[in-house]
């Protein structure tokens, strides 16, 4: 898979828009022209593989030509031994050796799939919500001083699987968390945030970038299949309005940030 780069959107907290962002770029870099395969390892929920076969229902019904990705879900795969369950992965993972790109939505726990995912990646993509409920997974603080004290679990989990990739594939691992759904109010209690993501990115090497804010055309494209990236003339499921065009915006920056823009790509 050297020509492959695997994109693995995780966060052990659940609730932080993981599926989100991993569908939103899915049918970005569809869009720009790349294949794209996906793998959906929150077993339980399937939001990632939901979301496709609503798109394909929804294409079929408007006679709609949207680009698809190459899905490789095991619907088995929380059935399985363990030991056949990572050969299953594994296999997954082969299987997409000719796609430019494989997206892995993960669950929000902690699971022995997930971290195998991880130690897969070229890039790790961690939504969190501006808060320091989502940023206790990350590192933890002082609770009188609000110093950074030192990183938490999920960090750990990243610093193992960039250890075994190093160790594996002699690479290291890109990793971007992205302060999502950002509110308009509590400027104060963001500053704080930021100062300690600052502090945390120096200490565990972590990029920050954009998340995508909390917005009704997200939720209301979602049953369709859809995203903002396939909104064109003859795909218009709601009606369009500005805020869409700024939505449409705010994905651009999203795939600018993590370096996954066509002409960056082509560049390479």
């Amino acid at each position: 898979m050297s020509q492959t780069r695997v994109i693995v959107v995780g966060n052990e907290k659940g609730g932080a828009g993981k599926s989100t962002i991993a569908i939103h770029l899915v049918t970005a870099l569809l869009h720009s022209g790349a294949s794209v395969a996906v793998i959906d390892l929150d077993l339980r929920q399937q939001s990632m593989g939901g979301f496709f076969t609503h798109r394909l229902a929804w294409a079929k019904s408007a006679s709609a030509d949207l680009p698809m990705p190459i899905e490789l879900n095991v619907p088995a795969l929380g059935k399985l031994e363990p030991d056949e369950a990572m050969a299953e992965l594994a296999a997954a993972f082969e299987r997409a050796e000719s796609a430019d790109f494989v997206v892995v939505d993960t669950p929000g726990g902690d699971t022995a799939l997930s971290r195998a995912a991880h130690g897969r990646a070229d890039l790790i993509v961690t939504p969190m919500n501006d808060s320091f409920v989502d940023f206790e997974l990350l590192g933890q603080v002082d609770p009188v001083t609000l110093d950074l004290v030192r990183p938490s679990i999920y960090a750990e989990t990243v610093w193992e699987a960039r250890k075994a990739k190093a160790a594996s594939r002699g690479r290291s691992i890109d990793w971007v968390v992205l302060r999502n759904r950002l509110a308009t109010t509590e400027a104060r209690n963001r500053k704080r945030l930021e100062e300690r993501m600052v502090a945390l990115a120096r200490r565990v090497g972590f990029r920050m970038g954009p998340g995508l804010r909390d917005r009704v055309i997200y939720r209301e494209l979602f049953p369709f299949g859809l995203t903002v990236a396939d909104l064109s003339p003859s795909v218009r499921p709601v009606p369009v309005a500005l805020s869409h065009i700024a939505a449409r915006q705010e994905l651009r920056a999203l795939v600018l940030a993590l370096g996954l823009a066509e002409e960056e790509r082509a560049a390479s």
